[in-house]
Formats: C-alpha cells, structure tokens, sequence
C-alpha cells in the first residue's frame, strides 16, 4: 500500500454519482423489471472509465470505480448472497434506525421526512436458508471494468469497496441460523469470496462497516460496556471474513452515517477507537471533518496509531454542499501529519459523497479542494 513519501496522497471514501441513464437501469435490474443486460454492461464500463478519469483530473491519487455497477449500498450486498427471503413489512414493523437516539429528542426533525429517511424500507430481507456467495460475476465485472478505466492512467493505487457482515446484518434479518453470532460468522464466510477476489485481482481492498459506530443510534437501549461487547463480536467475524489475506492490500473505513441531522449522539470516536484498531489493516480511513467529529484529532494524542499504518482521515464531507476552503483542508492534513508522521497521513472524505451533497458538480468541487489541499500541507511538511 503506497504511503505519503515524498507528498500527502489523496484518496476519497467510494462511492461518486451515478449517471442517471446507468442509475435507471440499476434500479430496474435491482427490481427485477426489465432491462437490456448488455446495454447494461456497456453503459456501465463506458461510466467507469469517465469517473476514473473525473478522479485524476481532480487531483485524486488513490482511485476507485465509484460503485457505479451497484445501484446503492446497501442493496448491493444482499443481491451477492443467496438464502433470503424479500417480504412487505409486517404491521408494525419499526426498521433500526441509525439515529434511534437522536430522533428521541428531535422526534418533529425526523417525522418530516426527507434525507433523513435512511434506513426505512417498506420491503424486509430474511435469511431463511444457508447463505452462500453468489455474487462471482457482479465482483469479476467490478474488477474488469476497473481494469480497463485504468489502462494508459497514471494512478498511484485503485481500490474496491465491499461491506463489512455487521454493517450488512442490520438490513438482513436472522430466521435461519441459531444464533446472532452465528449468522455473523456465516455472512463473513460468504463474503470472503468477495474479499478475496478484490486483492487477488491486485486492487486494494476497503472494509467499509459505518454501523461500527452508527449503530449506537440503533441500540439506545445498551450501555457503553453491552455496546463495545455487542461490537466486538462483529470485529471477530470480519476478521473471519479477512482471513488469509495480506494485510497491506486491506483498508477500512468507518464513519457515523451519512444521513443529514443533527448527531447529536454519535458515539465519541475515543470509545470505540481500540475496537477499529482491531481490524488487521494497513490504513484506516476515518470521519473527521463535519463539526460533530472536527475535533477528534486529539484522539491520536492519546492513542498511537499501530507502527506499519496509515491514517486517512475525512478532510471534506458530505455534510453540506459547502465546498472545503484548501487551506482549511491543509490545516486539518498538517495537524495530523505532526502527530502520526507526514508519511503516515492520506487525504480521504467523511463518507462516498457523490450521492449525498447536492449535485455530482459539488463533489468534484469538494475532490479539487482536496488536491490542493494537500498540495499546500505537503509544501508546509516538507519545505519548511
């Protein structure tokens, strides 16, 4: 895994727009209507290649494929796992929501509806049958079109995305296996197949697990102590799911939901910081720029980020379509650079910000004031 030698690298969280033609066909292919697969295919590596491309114009150094084969996160996952099940909600029926807490004291924000209606579905997946991994051709296109966006390119690495089992659990309910713990473990195991094939396909690999942190808002009802034991067996299972694999070829990333409110009751960062230290990985890609978690550099004050690593901390986020002043990205690079070590730091998102800012045109504009960003923190740590 490439590190900052001799500059600050820049990297991004995933996942970036969809054009609409392709987003209409995902969509339909999603709900099983009826759509022209190889038009499909086609539109989909044409739009891969446009948004590697998009990337290096911006000044982004470590690129991905923008997950535009997949229609969203989440249901992506479940389409690469067979032994569910797809139902109406029963009456009823209240989904986990990733801001349980801070709808008890906003409860007026949340019943307006809007963007903050993340996590509620009127259809529910069950697992009523051994899961296996049936997502071999999806995972191979991934990695073909990947490939081919990158040929003639001058990048300094590419990676996937794929999910961790304790973020997907929560979108997949348990009516087969025994127990939690062992459903955990079964969707790890299933999805090993698609970890591995990232990394042996040469690309680097991003863990992405949100509900590491955001599922406190799912469960007000645990403590601290229930919470980090509840979280721990979810880290046990993805390092099932990592087994085997070289940890330089592994990422994670971690963030606190990407709906917009007010998060008043994310859980801090310095309560669950051992549990992501944890995943064997080579970087680990934080949120860190919105005003709820700017302020958890101090954190690496306290805790040492494990000799070998990388840091790639959120410098822009999707919290709002203001665009990030450079100079202010440079500031937040550079605090963390005197920290960990210059070399040890990447410039990374809050979260995939192509869907949630306003217009794909602030995205990119958030990805240029990245670039030059670490441009000017890269002439603070090394000129001076």
């Amino acid at each position: 895994m490439k590190r900052s030698t001799d500059r600050i690298l820049v990297t991004h969280v995933g996942s970036l727009a969809r054009p609409p033609d392709l987003m209409e066909m995902l969509v339909a292919r999603q709900e099983g209507k009826p759509y022209d697969h190889d038009a499909l295919a086609k539109r989909t590596r044409t739009a891969v290649a446009d948004v590697v491309q998009k990337q290096i114009e911006c000044g982004v150094d470590i690129v991905n494929d923008g997950e535009l084969g997949k229609a969203n996160f989440s249901r992506y996952t479940r389409e690469r796992l067979s032994g569910f099940v797809e139902r109406a909600a029963p009456a009823g029926f209240k989904p986990t929501s990733i801001f349980g807490r801070d709808m008890a004291d906003f409860p007026d924000y949340f019943n307006r509806g809007g963007r903050t209606s993340i996590g509620h579905h009127a259809r529910v997946f069950y697992c009523s049958e051994p899961l296996r991994y049936v997502g071999h051709d999806e995972v191979k296109s991934d990695i073909a079109n990947l490939k081919a966006a990158l040929q003639g390119k001058q990048v300094e690495e590419a990676f996937l995305p794929a999910v961790a089992p304790g973020t997907m659990e929560h979108w997949m309910k348990n009516e087969y296996y025994p127990t939690q713990e062992a459903y955990l473990f079964a969707i790890a195991d299933a999805m090993h197949e698609e970890y591995k094939a990232i990394v042996d396909a040469g690309f680097i690999l991003q863990i992405d697990d949100p509900d590491l942190a955001d599922a406190w808002q799912m469960h007000p009802e645990m403590s601290l102590a229930d919470y980090r034991k509840y979280q721990e067996q979810r880290i046990d299972a993805l390092n099932q799911g990592l087994r085997g694999l070289p940890i330089d070829r592994v990422r994670f990333h971690m963030c606190w939901g990407s709906y917009h409110g007010p998060h008043k009751y994310d859980i801090p960062l310095k309560d669950i910081i051992d549990l992501i230290l944890k995943v064997p990985a080579a970087a680990y890609s934080i949120e860190a720029s919105n005003p709820c978690h700017d302020h958890e550099w101090r954190v690496w004050q306290e805790t040492k980020l494990p000799d070998g690593t990388i840091l790639i901390p959120g410098v822009v986020g999707h919290y709002s379509d203001f665009i990030e002043h450079p100079q202010a990205i440079a500031d937040r690079l550079v605090r963390y650079a005197r920290i960990v070590g210059r070399e040890n730091v990447i410039a990374g998102t809050d979260c995939g910000i192509g869907s949630r800012v306003g217009h794909p045109q602030v995205a990119w504009a958030k990805f240029e004031a990245m670039a030059e960003g670490a441009r000017l923190a890269t002439k603070d740590l090394w000129e001076h």
